[in-house]
């Protein structure tokens, strides 16, 4: 798990459960009830923060990703794959010189 901009406070109660190898990021072996419960911790208390947890998984990656508060990146499913969308600086642009058509604006 990786943690951006959160509160102290946040990161001391994941030393709790987890070893932090290096500033933000935390590595170890929990069940499956105490991840989930640290990933709602995290995103309760994140505020304008970003947190990345990256789990085992019974999939063809074998893991899986969750992503909160990040602007930049999302997470798009393709044929059973899970892959990371970057927008850049063209994005930006792109999407000012060409807003979203007016009727998916009102939906």
């Amino acid at each position: 798990m990786t943690l951006e901009r959160v509160p102290p406070s946040l990161r001391g109660e994941l030393t709790r459960w987890l070893i932090e190898v290096q500033t933000g990021v935390y590595v170890g072996q929990v069940s499956a009830l105490v991840r989930d419960l640290l990933w709602d911790k995290c995103v309760q208390h994140a505020r304008a923060g970003r947190c990345t947890q990256v789990y085992r998984a019974n999939n063809e990656q074998g893991f899986a990703i969750r992503i909160h508060g990040e602007q930049d990146r999302t997470l798009v499913h393709l044929d059973g794959y899970t892959l990371v969308a970057v927008r850049d600086a063209r994005h930006a642009q792109l999407s000012q010189e060409y807003g979203p058509p007016e009727e998916l604006e009102t939906l």
